[in-house]
């Protein structure tokens, strides 16, 4: 029995009089070293200061929060470097909500645990035992370094917030999921001022986003808002009543010319039932019949399908730049900021409230949404191909480090500027897909005389063959053996 018991009785005085958990506190010195030492530590590997020198029961359950806390960030960090598609599913599927909220929780507790573990680990230091320099800097510094890593934790947990926010926001009604089209995604893109009631509002940029959907290389195709006489696409509402191309009308109440940022007048803002019965489904799919009809007139003009749309507010698009940090463009010419001229004739130099230089430019979003807008001083042509610019500039802009860094500001930003109808569950390969798209250049058409369309008379056929010999370019027939 004497040798069974003596091991276990050598054992536990060691451990008791181990310094850092009974130190001799009448050397200042050492309790000075002491204390630095128990900081590091719950600094380090928050839990491990009180399993060593103070409560192992609060110091266990604070380590094995740490030691977990650290296998999920490498579980997360693997994926996102080796699976980051499935890592998106994860956080985007139909369990995203209760696993959001489940991390924003566990962050925010980690958080206060670790505070908790620092206040307990200034205690066990006894600052009255260490010198005069250290009582002040060890908890000054203990706390600091809490303030810093634990900060992180907090943002973490914002982020995760903001994430449920969006998904919500954006997706909460969306369109249904179908396959890509002819080995495309094509998604219409339009820009308008709403900020003075959607009854006014005119889409003033229009452009189709076509994403191969092996590749994932983009093509911009901007369309003109005054291009006239647009055809829909055959078996759409409005091929039923245009099926010669949209015309204009006019009356005391209400009317529309036939150019294709009227589209949304006929469809919706001067039908009685405001287009619910041309278009019964599109509410409940995120859309409004006004922005179908404008699809089914992109849709005539290119001669390809296109299911989704992402409408983006010019009223608040500065937002957005500044979310993104800004964005740099190349200049090539002056340009005015201001809203033009209150009389024909009258001076530019009389209405503009400022100037875009030419040259290389950082532009905030201010500069930017006045280098979308500006036309007086050039052509609806020169404001397309400017548009497209910024449109390439904010894609370049979406990286995974300034995502992380703004992610609050960028998500903000776009719950309020952005309307889509996209498919919550194509969100892991549209992810896929953007990331290949980066490493690629982006080709751009625009239907101006520059690209062989007639503004007054454009050959719709022209057009549509224009679109198919760029999205699918002809194979190089092999040069035979001679």
């Amino acid at each position: 029995m004497t040798l069974t018991a003596a091991p276990h009785a050598a054992r536990r005085p060691l451990i008791e009089t181990w310094p850092l958990r009974n130190p001799d506190a009448s050397d200042p010195r050492f309790m000075g070293r002491r204390g630095w030492w128990l900081v590091v530590m719950n600094a380090l590997v928050p839990g491990s200061a009180q399993v060593l020198a103070g409560n192992r029961r609060l110091g266990r359950f604070g380590l094995g929060a740490t030691l977990t806390g650290w296998l999920l960030l490498l579980v997360a960090a693997g994926l996102a470097l080796f699976a980051p598609r499935a890592l998106v599913w994860i956080t985007t599927g139909p369990l995203s909500w209760i696993l959001l909220t489940a991390v924003q929780i566990l962050l925010i507790g980690y958080a206060v645990l670790w505070l908790v573990l620092t206040v307990d680990a200034i205690r066990l230091v006894r600052l009255v035992k260490v010198p005069t320099a250290s009582r002040w800097a060890i908890p000054i510094v203990a706390l600091l370094v809490f303030a810093l890593a634990g900060s992180g934790a907090v943002y973490a947990s914002t982020v995760a917030a903001s994430s449920r926010g969006v998904l919500g926001s954006l997706f909460g009604n969306s369109g249904p999921s179908l396959p890509p089209s002819d080995g495309y995604y094509n998604i219409l893109l339009l820009g308008a001022d709403s900020g003075d009631g959607r009854d006014s509002m005119r889409f003033d940029s229009i452009s189709v986003v076509s994403v191969n959907a092996e590749s994932g290389a983009v093509t911009i195709t901007g369309i003109p808002r005054e291009l006239p006489g647009v055809p829909f696409s055959e078996g759409s509402p409005m091929h039923e009543l245009y099926p010669d191309g949209f015309e204009g009308h006019s009356s005391q109440t209400c009317g529309w010319n036939g150019w294709m940022n009227h589209v949304r007048n006929a469809a919706e803002v001067c039908r009685e039932d405001g287009g619910a019965g041309l278009y019964p489904d599109a509410a409940a799919h995120g859309s409004a019949p006004g922005i179908e009809a404008t699809k089914d007139a992109a849709e005539g003009v290119l001669g390809i399908e296109i299911p989704y749309y992402v409408f983006l507010d010019m009223n608040g698009f500065a937002q957005l730049i500044d979310a993104l940090g800004g964005v740099d463009i190349e200049v090539t010419e002056r340009l005015p900021k201001g809203g033009g001229p209150s009389y024909p004739g009258e001076p530019v130099e009389d209405w503009a409230i400022g100037w875009i230089e030419p040259g290389r430019q950082h532009m905030d979003g201010d500069t930017a949404q006045w280098y979308a807008r500006s036309r007086y001083t050039t052509s609806d042509w020169d404001r397309m191909k400017r548009q497209r610019e910024l449109q390439v500039a904010i894609l370049e802009q979406f990286t995974p480090q300034n995502v992380l860094t703004r992610f609050n500001e960028i998500s903000a930003a776009g719950t309020a500027l952005i309307e889509t109808d996209l498919p919550r569950d194509k969100l892991p390969e549209f992810f896929d897909l953007v990331t290949k798209a980066k490493k690629q250049p982006v080709t751009r058409i625009e239907l101006t005389p520059e690209f062989g369309v007639d503004e007054h008379e454009p050959d719709y056929g022209h057009i549509r063959e224009l679109v198919q010999q760029t999205l699918h370019p002809p194979t190089p027939e092999p040069t035979p053996e001679g």
